[in-house]
């Protein structure tokens, strides 16, 4: 094949024309796929999460739905200057920009105070470790009353004036007070003591003798 055939090929129509067709074919497929994948994920949608925290539920969901959001509860919580099915607490946090269809999770506020088990404090820990169980578990705790035992050592829970047992549910509204021992113990008992009787034993040997019971 001469030179001139040889470069006379590239210079057919046909050639240039496969070539371009292949190049618009590329271009197209890429600029499908790009506008497919923005319109898959709403590319530059953007929706700002409203500030629902201090609102009644039934409110909030109202508002957050109108703005083509989802809400939903995620945990509950306990604060009694608030009203029951208040939100005290939203994520994403007011402002955050994000998408339609996206769920807010919400923490309200329960109707009651939750309650909780005691824990098996009494006669089985010290001051210390009794008030860092109780008060992690949310209890409040009054002054401790001294009794006669040793240091530091839990003897029993008081609840408004009765005594509390292991597993019993109480409140964390109810403050405890611990019963714990002041160190000392009580000097003014009188202990008797018998001096033990002894008799003869019958063989009559005097060095034999044995102790009478009552």
């Amino acid at each position: 094949m001469k030179a001139k055939e040889f470069f006379g090929k590239f210079a057919s129509p046909f050639l240039w024309g496969n070539l371009l067709a292949m190049v618009l074919v590329v271009i197209v497929l890429a600029l499908g796929v790009n506008y497919g994948l923005k319109l898959y994920t709403h590319h530059g949608e953007g929706i700002k999460v409203p500030k629902i925290e201090g609102m009644l539920y039934r409110n909030a969901m109202s508002l957050v739905e109108a703005d083509g959001l989802n809400i939903m509860v995620s945990d509950s919580g306990y604060n009694k200057k608030l009203p029951a099915d208040c939100i005290l607490a939203q994520n994403p946090g007011p402002g955050t920009m994000v998408k339609s269809g996206h769920t807010v999770y919400v923490t309200v506020n329960s109707p009651a105070s939750p309650s909780f088990a005691i824990p098996d404090v009494v006669d089985n820990c010290s001051y210390r470790e009794a008030e860092a169980k109780l008060m992690a578990l949310g209890f409040k705790l009054q002054p401790p009353q001294y009794v006669t035992g040793e240091k530091d050592w839990v003897y029993g829970i008081q609840c408004r004036g009765r005594r509390v047992s292991t597993g019993d549910h109480v409140s964390i509204d109810q403050p405890l007070t611990l019963i714990i021992g002041s160190g000392t113990y009580d000097t003014d008992e009188e202990i008797d003591y018998v001096e033990p009787e002894y008799r003869m034993m019958e063989s009559g040997n005097v060095d034999e003798f044995e102790e009478i019971v009552e």
